[in-house]
């Protein structure tokens, strides 16, 4: 998201209208579900996706008339047996798109465009509202926690309901959808060799953002780690204050240079609430890193907060196969707040 929002703002700075064309609602078997998104301009589509195929196309050709127009709409498709082979699925289902026609000289939604940005730089818990009633002004707007809304008037039931799925809801004869579009957790890899230094590239494409922990100066230089946040050196002993920096919305990745590294921080960030905690080995070194967990006085509960070995199982042997199974894991991970 943050990369469409960039790209809509060069397109606002040039003085180019654009149609941004979102998925608001689907069922049934459809390519992509809510929020998938694209931006077209005058030439045809910018960046972004809705599924590909026929409905893509049809979908970039209404949004290039928006532009003309000047006019937003919401569209429902039903993806019939010609489509569904176009796209090549099983089943059919049905998609809502709303075709949100954005003007250049919108001076509203160029302060919303910068403000979301800067949210996105601050690693901010961010959700988007628009107001998608048909023949209505069709709004855009922002809101966090911190700073409340902005862009527009949000109606205090959405922001009281507000959670990490897309939804669609009707309120005083308005139509709002409302997605987040960041989330405040972050990736924290102990330990920055060979796999780290592939997976944080690979996570940081997919909008994860990482922070590499290490004790060894020459494995915590920052031009290691392509997207990384931040690297920092601490005390592998002593982590009490890094746990308590950690969220409930955060991940934890261990994969240091020896198992008795990986067991001292396992020791211990199994005090934090972190989302999920993932060690990189072999089972039977899991298997030993667990006893000796218990002796410590783990329970069996508090062990299976532990994913070991981590990653999606494949036969992944080089660093960047293995942080594309770690990849795959964290996305299904994150998926669940959908």
């Amino acid at each position: 998201m943050r990369k469409l929002f960039e790209l809509l703002r060069d397109e606002l700075e040039a003085d180019r209208d654009v149609t941004i064309v979102s998925v608001t609602s689907s069922s049934g078997s459809t390519p992509r579900g809510a929020g998938a998104r694209m931006i077209v301009g005058e030439a045809g589509r910018i960046y972004g996706t809705i599924g590909g195929g026929a409905v893509e196309y049809l979908c970039q050709q209404k949004a290039q008339e928006v532009i003309k127009t000047k006019k937003s709409f919401n569209e429902n498709y039903i993806l019939r047996q010609n489509e569904v082979q176009d796209l090549g699925m099983i089943c059919g289902g049905d998609v809502t798109c709303f075709f949100h026609y954005v003007s250049s000289e919108d001076k509203n939604i160029r302060a919303v465009v910068d403000k979301a940005l800067s949210m996105f730089d601050n690693n901010e818990n961010l959700w988007l509202i628009m107001d998608i009633t048909d023949g209505g002004d069709a709004l855009l707007g922002i809101y966090n926690e911190a700073e409340g809304a902005f862009g527009m008037t949000i109606p205090e039931d959405i922001i009281n309901n507000l959670d990490g799925k897309p939804t669609r809801c009707k309120i005083d004869e308005k139509t709002y959808y409302i997605e987040q579009i960041n989330r405040n957790s972050k990736v924290y890899i102990f330990g920055g060799g060979h796999v780290a230094q592939q997976l944080v590239p690979t996570l940081s494409r997919i909008a994860f953002s990482c922070i590499v922990l290490e004790d060894r100066e020459g494995f915590a230089k920052r031009e290691l780690f392509e997207g990384v946040v931040d690297t920092r050196i601490v005390d592998m002993d002593n982590l009490e204050e890094f746990c308590k920096e950690v969220t409930p919305n955060d991940y934890i990745c261990i994969m240091t240079r020896g198992h008795k590294d990986d067991y001292i921080i396992q020791r211990q960030v199994l005090k934090t609430p972190a989302r999920y905690i993932g060690v990189i080995g072999s089972k039977r070194k899991t298997a030993g890193v667990m006893e000796k967990l218990r002796n410590d006085g783990y329970e069996d509960k508090d062990l299976s907060r532990i994913t070991a070995p981590i990653g999606i199982p494949m036969d992944a042997e080089t660093p960047a196969e293995i942080a594309i199974s770690i990849a795959g894991q964290l996305i299904n991970e994150r998926a669940k707040d959908r």
